[in-house]
This record gives structure tokens, C-alpha cells and sequence, in this order.
């Protein structure tokens, strides 16, 4: 195939490329950046209240018929429920990848209202709200004043009124919610001495508000008719201050006595509860979790809210502020800083062993305008694929760049080597060479993209992240290959000067003498090189030997190394969850978050932190409950310091760890808060860092549930919990397994006497309804104010309700109008039970946070967990892996499947290529060193098999084909011109020796600043660095003598079966290797002529 046209025009190379380069600039502008790419599945919130109801009342009549209901809808994969004592019903529906948000959301809906006529009458008029969103947050942001001038109250209200809705009509945001409860409330505290001196229950106050708070349509007066003027009739509607609803008329006597609410009950605007008391720096605040919907841009929503917020700053009161407490862009701006800071220093380092090699400043010239081109043009390719600027197609663009360079070098160097050979035209040099190496190119380029190309089919989590890795990396192969057919050999012609118009005697200065060494050393390096392929041909048992080793290296390395799906890193952000005690009071667990909230300030990362008592990112609402979102300090401010300071921190008394150890970075951080908080004995802590792909979960440690399948009791179900997690924390790969799940909360049993209510002339119902007005509280009515509609509550005075013997003070009414005390009809008995339940696809489950111990990743975890549970759990009892958890254990059993797809790929590609299916196995048979070596390097610089390394991998697959390819196809073209096979493999192996090398050793060497990489996202980027470098390192080494000896034993077998046709036409190349020889010959004989004559 003849690319000629492009050398003779290259103004029209140039142009195509320019092409690429303004192309692919409009295509970097126009991408989304995010940190990964959309792989959340589809997540849909299902939640009511029950006001005064436990958790199992709440399970039993709540969340089972709706969960029946809800159960199989469209492309469901699963549903956990959440039941709490403080009447909170929440169920969440997760999707299959690539579900319509939307579609999801009105078929849920659906269902939901089939359950409807199930519910309580009190949770119909609450209401069930569907909502879609991720189960992470984007932002979480807090409203505060130094000065603590406002109260938590005034700031959520400030807040629902003026923020909420402004973010909840950015584009993407899903929902903002907060644990805050602090909302407007018209509370009525009823009084119980003085309903008894009235006559009166809390049904009765439920009914005059029935009566008297409501909205009515009168109607309009004159219409039709002849009077001038018509008059809209309008009643006051609702009522809205506390004097009107103190005014509120009971009863009335025609005697002129009139019973008002007040005087039975006091009134004030309060909040909706109680229970969650927010603190930012030990001021008031309150909290908003701004969260996404499926398929949205994480990084545009919290733009956007960013902007809204400082907006809305403006206009807030004075003194408040608020506060960015967790950002996910903040992580990824930074990574993706490092990245780009990494990729131009790789490109440095690259171009610099290319001229050590090319040895002139106009060739090392061509590989550095082809490789912007290539990556530039990239970017155009993404934008139409729908994709994203994320870590990973950042990733496959580093790692593309050892690609790019080597179709560039193989252009530079096939020309290099017609010049050598004596061609007088770089433009005649240029074009031969582009006949015989054109082919080649383009069958490379088939195969690499087959390397690519086959995981980008692959279904779920990971093959999301497989899709745009491998497409990234094929669209760059194909547009360098484009390079490398048009530009490159265009330049060549125009660059590239014969040998002698470069000069014949050049100047003595250090670079020259550089070079001459340089490549006298080289030349030695080669003629060894010879005499080992030469050994390792003749020895074919010892190259059997060797492919053997090399593939059960790789076989024992693949199932030592430890497997995550993404490394942990520092992302600026960390949590810190309080249980404590069963039962503990509100007050007793903020003076236990007082203690934390002491530590946390002492730590220099810490910039803020803030409080939430009464809730629970994992156990979910409770008095014994608190959280803490702690915010560290900038990136910059937390940075390593330079070696030579932390060297002299280490001599002057820190220790050898303080050259290698950052004391503020997050882990450091986790550990510090573990060891100061051990001190604290009441109370279970427990600290980590968000998850690292949003849209998952709440926490980054292994979330697993186990499932009660018996339907028994739930104190056994905690004792199999309980013994399970003993044996789990015997196990190295565990730092911490614990569940936030205790059935030893206090409570009384209720046990109603029915004989005495019958005898009475009351009922069950009357009595309990009776007691829930006192003592849980009741959704009386609504009232408007600040343009939003309000809950008015009805609930005992708190002083009423504090203490069992309180009962003899509440009354019902009876039939004959009488009032007794409920303790008449109703006895208390202690008991103990759980404060949450909680439930995974239909069955009982304890949900437990599994946390990884130092040198250990969360697929060791997992490994535990599993035979942990085979040896533990009875029969009846399993365990379900949830969110990001969940993806990692299915993705570990697709990644296999990957690289035989990527194999067999390669293998069909060659066998049609070469015609044959014996010679490809010379290519196949030499891959395994290579990626045994990414795995060694792996496991020595302690990184795990994660979807790093596994792109790093693939990526290898593809380069080290490559290699041997051109030497397979070399010596392939000496053996059809008639040259003996052996011969053949090693003149093929040496001609391309400096260019395998030069390309090798660029990637490894532009690769190194990964492989050390320091800073934000360091984990992804060492682990990526280690394998393409240990892989690149080792099978670069390996295969230069393994290939050759491989090409000899196929090529043997296969001319068994196929005799070889010789070719009649000269070849070039090998008739300029042989002159070499021939013109030795005709010196020696011209040098003895000479010696006869004279």
C-alpha cells in the first residue's frame, strides 16, 4: 500500500492534522469534566412518617406493603429499608446501569400508589414522597455566624425558605435535604390537668382545629346580575399566628362561658421536633446534602450550587455565612491537576530519550508534534462518543503517549535506516520506507485497537470504566496511525538530511562525544545482543522452559495481589459517626460529641468541623447518635513537605517516619482521631472517608448486610450478627467490623387491658389514641407562613411525659362522659428492642460497615467476609453486598473474561494477518512476562489489582503485541527473501532493537513521575505508574530474546505444514544488511591485492 501522496503534499498532511488539532480543541472545550464516569446505578427514595410509631409498627404497617409493592419493578436489581423509632419510614429502590431515572421514578410511583389504601390514615395524610437521587451528596454545605448570633431554628428555616429551593432548580440536583428538624411548627402543649378538668381528649382539639383552621371558597356576590359592582367573597382562611390559635374556641355556653385553646394548652412556634441539635465550630447551624440525579454532571451541579450560594450570600442576614463542608470537585480539579502536571513532564522525559537516541534535534522534532496532535485530536472523538474528561480517559491519554511516540519513532527510525544505507533523497528514503513499514502500521494499529476495542462491550460497573479507557486508547492509536501514515513520513522528507549534507567532520563538543559513545556502546550492546538470541535459538527446551515459568508467574502473581475496584484517596473530606450507649439521652451523647469535637479541634489538618447530635449517617435518626462532617485543611496547606526539610524534621528528633509519613493527610488524620477517641468507652466511633465514585454510598469501607431468611427473632438474628463479626475481627484483612444495630434499646410494652375498656364503656383504639396524642404527638393540621405550608402538632407538655407513674395523670374520655386515667386500662412493662430495623431485598437484615486494615483493600475484605460467613452463618441466614461494595464483587468476576477477550482478539488478527495459526503464538507466548511484571511491580510498591492496574494491563497487552510484532514481521520479510529462518529471526530481532528499546525506555522513563507520584489522587496514579512500568520493564527485557526464538520454533512447524513460496523481488532492507557483509568481503580482497603487488 503506497502513502506517497502524502509525502509529495505535505502541505495536505499538515492540514489533516491541523484538522485533528482544531477539531479536538472544540471537542476539550465542549466535555464535561467529572471525576469518573456515570456509573451510579439509578437510585429512587421512597420515604414517609408515621408520627409516634416504633420501628416495628413502622416496619409492619408502613414499609412491608408498600416494599410488596414496589418489589419487581422494572429493572429493579435491589431495596433497602430503613424503619425508625422515631416514626421515619425510608426505602430505597436501586437500578439497573443505564435505566431512565425518570421511567424509574414513575414506575415506582405507580406502585407506591397501589399500596396506598394499605397505609394508616396518619401516614396517608403525611404523605409518601418519591423522590430520585444518588445515596451520596455533591455538596454538603452549612449555614452558620461566628458570633453564634442566630439559633439553629432561624437557620433552618432560613434555609428551607430562601436556599433549598434555589439549588433545587440547578439542573441534575436530585435533592436537598438536611438532618436537620428544625422546620416551623405550630406546637400545642397540652396540659393534661386542665383536659381533665374540661372534659377533654386529644381528639377533641384535633376536631375544633378540623373546624376552625381551614380554607374555604364562599364564592362572589353579583354575579350575574344588574347591580354595578360585583364583590369576591373571601374568608380568612388558615390561621397563622400563635394568638389566633390560642383564640381557637373549644366549647361555648349560651351562659356566655367560653373554653378557649389556651386554656388547656400552650402554644408557641416551634420546631417540627426535636431530636437533632447542628453544630459548625461549636456555633449554630444547620446542614444541607445537595444530591444528584442519575446520569447528571457532578461537577456542573456543583458549580452551579457553588454560584448559587455565593449569590444568595448577598443577600443574607448579617453575620451569616456558609460554608462548603464537602466538595467532590475539589478532589478532582486537583487530580486532574496532577494528572495534566504529570503528562507534560512525561512528555518531557519522553522527547529526551528519544533524542538520546535519534541523536539530532529535527528527529526528535517529529515525534513531538505528532503526539500533541494525536492526544488533541482525541478530544474530539469523546465529545461525540458522549464521554467525559475524567481520570480515566486522562489516564488512558498518559499512557497513550508511549504509544503515539513509538508509531513516530518507527516512521523516523525506518527512514533513518534508508539514509544510513546511502539514499541521497529524504524525500526517496522517505517513501521507500513508508512501502515496506506502511503495512506493518496499519495491522499493528488493527491489533491494538482489538485490544481495545473488545472491553468496551462489557456490561456493569466496570465496564464503564473499560469503555472509555479502551475507547480513548483506541481512538488515539487510530488517529497516531493516521500521523504516522501522513504527517510523520511528510516531515521526515522535510526535516531529515542524507548523511552527507549533514556534515563531514563536526566539532569536538561534549553532546558529539555524548553520542559517539553513546552509540559505540550501543553497537557492543547489540553484537551481545546477537550472540543471546543466537543462545536462546539454539537451546529451544531452555525458551520452553522460560514461556512456562513466565506463565505460571502470571498465574501465582494474578491470585496472590490483592483486588479493589478504586484506591482510597485523600479527598479533603472525612466523617466521623457516634453510637452510643442503647438509650443514652440527647444530653449525654452531645457532651460524649463535645469530647470528639475537643479532639478534632486540637488536629492541625482540621480547618472545621461539624456536629449533627441526633443523627446518624449509617444508623439513621436517634438520641444515642451524632455525627461529625470534618473538612481538613486546602490540598496545598497539607502538601509533603520537600525532601530536605522532612529530612531534617527526621534528624531533629521526629524519627525516620517523618521523611516518609505525611501527618496531615487523611489516613494519618483516621488514625489520630482512632487513637485519641479510644479514651471515650460509652460510645462506638467510627471514622472514614467519603466513597470514592459518588452515587453509591455514605462510607468507602466494604458495606455488606446480612439477611435473616427465617423470619425469626431478631435477638438471635443479632447474636449470629454478633459472633460472625468476632470471628471476622480475628482476621489480618480487618481493621474494624461493626454494626450500629443494638435490639437492647429500653422500651415498655404496652399491654392494653380490653375487658376493663369494654366494662368502662371505652375501647383499645380510644385509649391508644389517647395516648398518642399525649405522648407521640399528632399531625393536627397545617398553616401558612413565609409563602410554605407548615405542620401544626399536637403533643403533651414535655413535663407531662417524662417518667411511667405520668400515665395515672393522662385521661380518657368514657361513654358516659367521665374522665379516668389510661392507667386504669393500660399497663407498662419493660422490654428491650431495636431502634431501627432494617431490611434488604424483603428480609430483616443488620447492615454492617467492614473497614480494611493498613496493607490490606477492600477485595481482601470482602475475601474475608466471604469465608468468614461459609464457616459462620446457620442455615437460614446469608449476606448481600450493597452499593459500591456490590459492583467491586461483580466486577472481579468479569475482569478474567476481559483479558482472554483481549487475547483471543490479538490472536485472530495475527492468524489472518500472517495466514497462519502457529505464528501468532510466537507473539501471544511473550506477552505473559510482561504482565507478570506489572503484577511483581504491583505487589512490591504495595498497590492492589484495581481498575488501575487492570487498564495499565490492557494497555500492556497492546504495546508489548506490538513489539513483538515488528520483530516477528521483520524477520518474517528476511525469511520470504530466501534468508535461513534463524538468520532471519536474528537479523529481524537486531534491526529492530534501538527503536524497541528507544520506545521501552520512554515509557518507562516518562512514566516514572506516575510511578512516584506524590499529592492529590497518588494512590490511582502509583498504581497505574507501577504496573505499566514493571510490565513495560520486564517484558520489554524478556522479549527481545524470547520473541526471536519463538518466531524460529513456529515458523519451523508452520513450514511443516506449509512450505514457504520465496519471493523472486529483491528486498531492500536485507539486501543493504547483506552489502554490509559483501562490502567486508571486497575490502579484505582489494587490501590482499594490493599486498600481492606490492
Amino acid at each position: 500500500m503506497s502513502f506517497s501522496g502524502f509525502i509529495k503534499r505535505p502541505v495536505l498532511s499538515t492540514v489533516i492534522s491541523i484538522f485533528f488539532v482544531l477539531l479536538g480543541t472544540i471537542g476539550l472545550i465542549s466535555l464535561p469534566i467529572e471525576q469518573y464516569p456515570d456509573i451510579a446505578p439509578p437510585t429512587i427514595a421512597v420515604y414517609t412518617s408515621y408520627q409516634g410509631a416504633d420501628a416495628e409498627t413502622v416496619m409492619n404497617s408502613v414499609i412491608t406493603p408498600l416494599e410488596e409493592s414496589i418489589n419487581g419493578v422494572e429493572n429493579m436489581t435491589y431495596m433497602t429499608s430503613t424503619a425508625s423509632n422515631g416514626g421515619m419510614a425510608s426505602i430505597t429502590v436501586f437500578f439497573k446501569q443505564g435505566t431512565d431515572p425518570n421511567m424509574a421514578s414513575v414506575n415506582v410511583q405507580n406502585r407506591v400508589a397501589q399500596a396506598q389504601a394499605l397505609l394508616p390514615a396518619e401516614v396517608t395524610k403525611v404523605g409518601v414522597i418519591v423522590a430520585k437521587r444518588q445515596t451520596s451528596n455533591v455538596i454538603m454545605y452549612s449555614l452558620s455566624s461566628d458570633d453564634g448570633r442566630y439559633d439553629s431554628k432561624f437557620l433552618t428555616n432560613y434555609n428551607n425558605i430562601n436556599i433549598v429551593p434555589l439549588l433545587k432548580r440547578v439542573k441534575g440536583v436530585g435533592d436537598v435535604q438536611g438532618p436537620s428538624t428544625d422546620s416551623y411548627s405550630m406546637r400545642i402543649w397540652l396540659k393534661p390537668e386542665k383536659m381533665k378538668q374540661y372534659g377533654l381528649i386529644p381528639s377533641d382539639i384535633v376536631g375544633a382545629l378540623a373546624e376552625q383552621n381551614i380554607e374555604a371558597a364562599p364564592g362572589a356576590m353579583g354575579e350575574n346580575s344588574d347591580v354595578a359592582y360585583e364583590y369576591t367573597l373571601r374568608y380568612k382562611g388558615r390561621l397563622n399566628t400563635v394568638e389566633e390559635y390560642q383564640n381557637i374556641i373549644l366549647t361555648s355556653k349560651t351562659t356566655g362561658e367560653t373554653l378557649y385553646l389556651k386554656d388547656v394548652a400552650e402554644m408557641e412556634l416551634g420546631s417540627l421536633t426535636y431530636q437533632v441539635k447542628i453544630l459548625n465550630n461549636g456555633r449554630p447551624a444547620v446542614m444541607g446534602m445537595v444530591q444528584q440525579v442519575a446520569g447528571s454532571n457532578a461537577t456542573q451541579i456543583a458549580k452551579d450550587v457553588k454560584a448559587d450560594l455565593a449569590e444568595a450570600q448577598k443577600s443574607m442576614p448579617p453575620g451569616m455565612k456558609y460554608t462548603i463542608e464537602q466538595d467532590v470537585t475539589e478532589f478532582l480539579f486537583a487530580s486532574i491537576h496532577e494528572v495534566v502536571f504529570t503528562l507534560i513532564i512525561t512528555l518531557l522525559l519522553v522527547f529526551f530519550v528519544v533524542y538520546i537516541f535519534l541523536q539530532d534535534f529535527r528527529s526528535t522534532l517529529i515525534p513531538m508534534i505528532a503526539v500533541p496532535v494525536s492526544l488533541i485530536g482525541t478530544f474530539l472523538f469523546l465529545w461525540l462518543f458522549g464521554f467525559s474528561i475524567n481520570l480515566l480517559t486522562l489516564s488512558a491519554l498518559l499512557l497513550a503517549i508511549a504509544i503515539v511516540v513509538d508509531d513516530a519513532i518507527v516512521v523516523v527510525e525506518a527512514v533513518h535506516a534508508k539514509l544510513d544505507q546511502g539514499y541521497q533523497s529524504a524525500l526517496t528514503a522517505s517513501i521507500d520506507a513508508m512501502n515496506e513499514i506502511s503495512s506493518a502500521i496499519i495491522s499493528i494499529t488493527l491489533v491494538m485497537s482489538a485490544v481495545f476495542i473488545p472491553v468496551s462491550f462489557i456490561g456493569g460497573t466496570s465496564g464503564t470504566f473499560y469503555r472509555e479507557f479502551g475507547v480513548t486508547m483506541a481512538v488515539a492509536i487510530v488517529i497516531s496511525a493516521i500521523n504516522a501514515l501522513t504527517l510523520s513520513p511528510a516531515l521526515c522528507a522535510i526535516f531529515l538530511k542524507p548523511k552527507h549534507e549533514e556534515g563531514g567532520t563536526q566539532k569536538s563538543n561534549f553532546v558529539n562525544r555524548f553520542h559517539a559513545g553513546f552509540n559505540h556502546v550501543f553497537g557492543k550492546v547489540t553484537e551481545k545482543y546477537k550472540k543471546g538470541v543466537t543462545r536462546m535459538i539454539e537451546h529451544r527446551i531452555i525458551t520452553a522452559i522460560v514461556v512456562v515459568i513466565g506463565i505460571a508467574v502470571l498465574t501465582i502473581s494474578m491470585v496472590v495481589t490483592s483486588t479493589g475496584l478504586v484506591p482510597d484517596e485523600d479527598t479533603g473530606t472525612l466523617f466521623v459517626t457516634i453510637s452510643a450507649t442503647p438509650g443514652t439521652s440527647q444530653k449525654r451523647t452531645q457532651e460524649i460529641a463535645d469530647q470528639v469535637d475537643k479532639m478534632l479541634a486540637s488536629n492541625p489538618a482540621i480547618k472545621r468541623r461539624v456536629s449533627v447530635t441526633g443523627y446518624n449517617f449509617i444508623a439513621g435518626a436517634g438520641s444515642d447518635q451524632a455525627t461529625f462532617i470534618v473538612k481538613l485543611k486546602n490540598f496545598e496547606e497539607r502538601a509533603s513537605k520537600n525532601i530536605f526539610t522532612r529530612i531534617k524534621d527526621a534528624i531533629s528528633g521526629q524519627g525516620a517516619a517523618a521523611i516518609f509519613v505525611n501527618p496531615l493527610e487523611a489516613n494519618m488524620v483516621l488514625g489520630m482521631i482512632y487513637k485519641q477517641t479510644a479514651v471515650i468507652k460509652d460510645a462506638q466511633i467510627l471514622a472514614f472517608g467519603p466513597p470514592m465514585i459518588p452515587g453509591f454510598s455514605a462510607n468507602n469501607g466494604v458495606s455488606m448486610s446480612l439477611q435473616d431468611k427465617s423470619g425469626g427473632d431478631l435477638n438471635k438474628f443479632y447474636d449470629v450478627a454478633q459472633s460472625f463479626l468476632k470471628e471476622l475481627g480475628k482476621r489480618p484483612e480487618i481493621q474494624r467490623a461493626m454494626t450500629s444495630y443494638n435490639p437492647n434499646y429500653p422500651q415498655f410494652m404496652v399491654d392494653v387491658n380490653v375487658a376493663k375498656c369494654k366494662q368502662a364503656g371505652t375501647s383499645p383504639a380510644s385509649v391508644l389514641s389517647t395516648l398518642q396524642g399525649y405522648y407521640g404527638g399528632m399531625y393536627a393540621s397545617n398553616f401558612n407562613a413565609y409563602g410554605k405550608l407548615f405542620r401544626v402538632m399536637l403533643q403533651g407538655s414535655a413535663e407531662s411525659r417524662m417518667r411511667p407513674e405520668d400515665l395515672s395523670n393522662i385521661y380518657v374520655r368514657l361513654a358516659s362522659g367521665q374522665m379516668s386515667p389510661v392507667s386504669e386500662f393500660v399497663s407498662l412493662r419493660r422490654i428491650y428492642g431495636p431502634s431501627s430495623i432494617f431490611r434488604f431485598n424483603l428480609f430483616t437484615s443488620i447492615n454492617l460497615n467492614v473497614m480494611p486494615n493498613s496493607g490490606y483493600t477492600t477485595g481482601d475484605a470482602i475475601k474475608a467476609c466471604e469465608e468468614v460467613a461459609a464457616q459462620t452463618l446457620p442455615k437460614g441466614y446469608g449476606y448481600e453486598y450493597s452499593g459500591l461494595t456490590r459492583s467491586e464483587a461483580e466486577s472481579s468476576n468479569s475482569t478474567a473474561l476481559i483479558f482472554v477477550l483481549c487475547f483471543v482478539f490479538v490472536y485472530l488478527i495475527l492468524s489472518a494477518q500472517y495466514e497462519s495459526y502457529l505464528l501468532p503464538l510466537s507473539v501471544i507466548l511473550s506477552i505473559p512476562f510482561g504482565l507478570a511484571g506489572a503484577f511483581m511491580f504491583t505487589n512490591l510498591f504495595g498497590h492492589s489489582n484495581d481498575i488501575y492496574m487492570q487498564i495499565s494491563l490492557i494497555m500492556l497487552i497492546g504495546l508489548l503485541a506490538k513489539n513483538a510484532i515488528l520483530i516477528v514481521q521483520f524477520a518474517l520479510e528476511r525469511r520470504r527473501t530466501g534468508m535461513a529462518i534463524k538468520y532471519a529471526a536474528i537479523l529481524g530481532a537486531a534491526a529492530r532493537l534501538r527503536p524497541i528499546l528507544m520506545t521501552s525506555l520512554a515509557m518507562i522513563v516518562g512514566l516514572l513521575p506516575l510511578m512516584f507520584a506524590s499529592g492529590v489522587g497518588k494512590n490511582g496514579n502509583q498504581t497505574l505508574g507501577a504496573a505499566a512500568v514493571g510490565g513495560m520493564l520486564i517484558g520489554t527485557l524478556v522479549q527481545i530474546f524470547i520473541v526471536p526464538a519463538l518466531f524460529v520454533l513456529f515458523q519451523w512447524l508452520q513450514e511443516k505444514f506449509t512450505p514457504l513460496v520465496f519471493e523472486d523481488e529483491m528486498n531492500s532492507e536485507a539486501a543493504a544488511e547483506l552489502k554490509q557483509y559483501s562490502h567486508t568481503i571486497e575490502l579484505a580482497n582489494s587490501n590482499n591485492q594490493k599486498q600481492i603487488e606490492e
